[in-house]
């Protein structure tokens, strides 16, 4: 699996550490950045993110901000994306099967790193679901045309 990484300066810690968890699950993947906690954008980081995932050069995203809301907003913006800001590992799960999630967001000053990592791995393992929901997902396509 192909991940495209990125963070903002309140996420990069929690981002960096989330290699780990990456390297152990043997998922490949770029950091798009950020590599300090010196100020930037949030919209840059999670529009590089959200195209790769979108060009399907890579699987799936994570982003990392403060709160992980900012980072959803703007990778909803690029055109097939479905992000949410995700704080446990049941909504990581049902985010999967039932919305078929491409990037996922987390919140640095919200999530506990442990938890954090729980969540990747929950979200890098469920599949999608399908049937019914293969639907819905298809109507949330056609809104973005």
């Amino acid at each position: 699996m192909r991940i495209a990484l990125g963070a903002d300066h309140a996420g990069v810690h929690l981002k960096d550490s989330l290699k780990r968890t990456l390297d152990e699950m043997g998922a490949t993947y770029q950091d798009f950045g950020t590599s300090s906690a010196e100020s930037v954008d949030y919209p840059d980081f999670a529009q590089a993110v959200a195209v790769g995932v979108a060009s399907g050069q890579f699987d799936r995203g994570i982003l990392v901000c403060g709160t992980g809301v900012g980072m959803a907003i703007a990778a909803n913006k690029v055109p097939g994306i479905r992000s949410a800001p995700i704080i446990d590992t049941d909504t990581a799960r049902l985010s999967r099967e039932h919305n078929d999630l491409n990037v996922l967001t987390l919140g640095a000053r919200v999530t506990p790193e442990a938890r954090a990592r729980e969540i990747v791995k929950v979200f890098l393992e469920t599949p999608f679901s399908g049937g019914r929901h293969a639907n819905r997902v298809g109507k949330i396509h056609q809104i973005e045309k």
